[in-house]
């Protein structure tokens, strides 16, 4: 009689699930440490345990509440828990006390929480947007900070909303703020974001490859993004690429 490993109907296991808790990398996404692969939840679960903290009661509502919002978007790949999870990778490298690793991952995770202002015709219009539309949906940032900002344990989450559209030049909106008046979490932020904009589907373009992205977000170092956030990109690159082709394999 054959035995479980002679079975065909059992997919195979997942050699980069999470070392921690075993989640498929497709159910999740993971932040790789040097020796283990571990998913966003263990990560910032061991930090707390480190650090003493209590499990905090808000994690599921503002998780549910970004998926909300990627679905209103006709998100078809959970972009806000994507850039969230890579922007987390990227901060570990500048943040260690948990809980502004905790408030870095939320605001990356609520980045568009002000679209929820934003009417329909204007936030799923498949075509280019009017002068007058694109002042609406310019509105976001500073909207999703007058959600975020009246929530304590937030503060730093909202400033990460209300900045992730600044440029490193000043060219951004909604304030133009320049250089290191960005919060670093939002220069982070907006490499991450580029990132997963350019190797993933778009209505009106397929997903580019990584290297392409790449090379864009080289070339805009000193003028769209902060140049440290690029050096840190470029220093997690091996894991951002794995982590992209997992979500989206070669082949698509």
């Amino acid at each position: 009689m054959p035995g479980p490993a002679d079975r065909t109907d059992v997919p195979p296991k997942d050699p980069l699930a999470c070392t921690e808790c075993g989640a498929s990398s497709r159910e999740r996404q993971y932040a790789r440490t040097p020796e283990r692969r571990t998913c966003e939840h263990c990560l910032l679960d061991a930090r707390k345990r480190l650090g003493g903290l209590e499990e905090d009661p808000y994690e599921l509502f503002v998780e549910s509440l970004a998926e909300a919002l990627d679905l209103r978007e006709r998100e078809t790949g959970l972009h806000s828990k994507r850039v969230a999870t890579h922007t987390l990778l990227l901060a570990a490298h500048h943040y260690t006390d948990v809980k502004d690793l905790r408030e870095v991952y939320w605001g990356s995770l609520l980045h568009d929480i002000g679209k929820i202002g934003v009417p329909d015709a204007v936030l799923l219009k498949p075509g280019r947007l009017t002068d007058e539309e694109w002042r609406i949906m310019r509105l976001h940032p500073a909207n999703g900070h007058l959600i975020l900002e009246k929530l304590p344990f937030l503060a730093m989450a909202a400033d990460i909303v209300l900045c992730h559209e600044e440029c490193y030049d000043g060219s951004g909106y909604p304030a133009g703020l320049k250089g290191e008046e960005i919060p670093l979490a939002a220069r982070l932020f907006a490499v991450v974001d580029t990132l997963d904009a350019m190797t993933f589907d778009r209505p009106y373009r397929k997903a580019l490859p990584f290297d392409t992205a790449k090379a864009e977000i080289q070339r805009m170092a000193g003028s769209q993004f902060d140049p440290l956030a690029v050096d840190t990109f470029l220093a997690e690159e091996t894991a951002l690429r794995e982590m992209v082709t997992l979500a989206f394999p070669p082949g698509r």
